[in-house]
């Protein structure tokens, strides 16, 4: 065969080459939803609802815009997991590792993440309504823009956590460690801090202190005052 006709013989094929790499450079693979659970697991875009993974190893796992309603990850270790608009209603996370995990834009409801390791965790506009984080550590997380209606942080760490426009309704914070905590901007009606040290944290304004709640053993910044509504009835 000649250098012509191994040319012309040889050009189907490396079309067919060329175009499938570009194929799959455009739509890189995941991996299955049937995949077990495992460090850097891949379930994106799958349903993982109503299942009990407590205790398991996901760390860096992939649970990008993943249906986790109803499913238990009691005790799991999720560090630096992406559940970036994932959705979490009646999930538990008890005692979880969730450092570095990203929620931005995920959507949860009756949740539970009492006593987790949320430490330097992303949840940049979540949607939460009525989720637990007692006890849990929230230092240097960043919840900016967030939806966190009724929420319990309960005793929770937040020392240097981002709260910057963040909208927290009848949320409480009884307990909780404040220092460093950015308040700019957040809507505090009827958000309770009863028994928190707020001197040390940034952007609280009196007109947001005026909306909130607070008891004798609520410390305020400098320049601040008691409002006269303190403290609030239970309604």
């Amino acid at each position: 065969m000649n250098d012509a006709s191994y040319k012309l013989s040889a050009s189907p094929w490396l079309v067919a080459t060329a175009i499938f790499c570009t194929l799959m450079i455009a739509n890189p693979v995941h991996a299955d939803c049937n995949d077990r659970p495992a460090a850097a697991v891949d379930w994106t875009d799958c349903s993982k609802e109503r299942l009990m993974l407590n205790e398991n190893d996901m760390t860096a796992g992939i649970f990008v815009n993943t249906f986790l309603s109803g499913t238990g990850f009691n005790n799991a270790r999720m560090a630096g997991a992406n559940l970036q608009r994932s959705e979490l209603v009646r999930s538990s996370f008890i005692g979880a590792d969730l450092s570095g995990a990203n929620f931005e834009k995920s959507l949860a409801s009756r949740s539970d993440f009492s006593g987790a390791n949320l430490r330097g965790a992303r949840l940049v506009k979540a949607e939460f309504l009525r989720v637990s984080f007692v006890k849990a550590d929230l230092t240097d997380a960043d919840l900016s823009g967030g939806d966190f209606y009724r929420n319990d942080f309960t005793d929770a760490q937040m020392s240097g956590a981002n709260l910057h426009d963040a909208i927290m309704p009848r949320t409480t914070f009884t307990g909780a460690t404040m220092k460093g905590a950015n308040l700019a901007g957040a809507f505090l009606l009827r958000t309770r801090f009863d028994n928190v040290d707020l001197s040390q944290v940034t952007g609280l304004e009196q007109t947001q202190l005026d909306q909130a709640c607070g008891d004798a053993k609520t410390i305020l910044p400098a320049g601040l005052t008691v409002p006269t509504q303190w403290p609030c009835s239970d309604e």
